[in-house]
């Protein structure tokens, strides 16, 4: 499977989800198969107006639909199809907004209504239109973007630069074989690593001879995400360092180790990364802590005019100290710590 060229999410933006983006979206496949690719995921994003015509389409097949971004007053009314709804993922934009415990309440709301659907929803700020990466994926305009698991392509390379090479070869494949699309967005080509060896990031950093905790203050995180904009021929959507605590598995043993402190995450995020990811949280954390946590988030991201999410994840039961039990083949259980 690995050395592969994994695409993650293939991603129609429409203002009409109906039979038709499915055709859309098979068509876009078999050509990237025709070209040797994996696809894992076909997606759905609109918004929040679209909300039945959505859903319908999980009926027929489509595994993950986005309402995109909502309100608060929207979120509340959205709850009950969200729960419903396995496929639904949505965020929350809280650039502008001032920060209350309101909005932690919505997530306190989902923890203990369905704490399985924690990973559907995240908080934005400043959010990047386009990302076919969910739940941060907002509509702008129609169209359709492709995201990679750009990871898997590091197997068998001994530096950096051999591996974002390759990258830049499978970015300008992409591109060549959609160029004459009118509505072709682009490719996020943000680094999304998942689970464990060639698609674990960690797992890489330390095949090129460092640890974690030394690579953090290096400029190897910096030497990507330039290098992943700049070379990226058709950029759309984030284009970042995704670090998503509880997805690479290689990255939650670092978590457990102390290794991956939220300040530690805030940091990476701030000169390369999109924010705090599957980041594990107790059900007995302080909402104050939350805010906190969001308001510093909120003041970075307009401080540098840059994207940034939380996504925090719990299983409804565990509390700090306690190990999870996400149930969910993506995220890797582990013992909860403090924010």
């Amino acid at each position: 499977m690995s050395n592969q060229k994994i695409v993650r999410t293939v991603c129609v933006f429409t203002q009409n989800p109906d039979e038709s983006v499915l055709q859309k979206l098979d068509a876009i496949v078999q050509k990237l198969e025709h070209k040797g690719y994996l696809v894992q995921t076909k997606r759905v994003s609109s918004t929040v107006g679209n909300l039945e015509k959505l859903t319908e389409l999980t009926t027929k097949g489509i595994e993950y639909i986005s309402a995109g971004n909502a309100t608060l007053a929207e979120a509340r009314q959205l709850l009950p199809t969200f729960y419903a709804n396995k496929a639904l993922s949505f965020n929350i934009e809280l650039a502008q907004e001032e920060i209350t415990k309101d909005h932690v309440r919505l997530l306190q709301e989902i923890i203990s209504t369905d704490a399985s659907k924690t990973f559907s929803f995240t908080y934005t700020f400043n959010n990047a239109p386009s990302s076919p990466y969910f739940p941060s994926a907002r509509y702008e305009k129609d169209g359709f973007a492709i995201g990679l698991q750009p990871t898997d392509l590091s197997q068998g390379c001994n530096t950096l630069e051999e591996w974002l090479s390759k990258l830049k070869q499978v970015w300008k494949e992409i591109n060549a074989l959609f160029a004459e699309e009118q509505d072709f967005l682009g490719i996020d080509s943000s680094i999304a690593p998942l689970l464990e060896g060639d698609s674990s990031f960690v797992n890489f950093i330390k095949r090129i001879g460092m640890t974690f905790e030394e690579s953090v203050t290096t400029d190897t995180y910096t030497r990507i995400t330039k290098y992943i904009k700049e070379q990226n021929p058709r950029p759309v959507g984030l284009c970042g360092m995704m670090l998503p605590c509880t997805e690479d598995f290689e990255l939650t043993a670092e978590y457990e180790q102390g290794n991956f402190t939220i300040e530690r995450n805030i940091f990476l995020s701030l000169h390369s990364g999109l924010g705090i990811d599957t980041y594990p949280i107790g059900i007995d954390e302080k909402p104050e802590r939350i805010v906190e946590i969001l308001k510093l988030l909120q003041s970075l991201s307009n401080k540098y005019s840059k994207p940034l999410s939380a996504r925090f994840v719990s299983d409804g039961k565990a509390k700090i100290g306690d190990k999870s039990d996400f149930q969910n083949q993506y995220l890797r259980d582990c013992v909860i710590r403090a924010l």
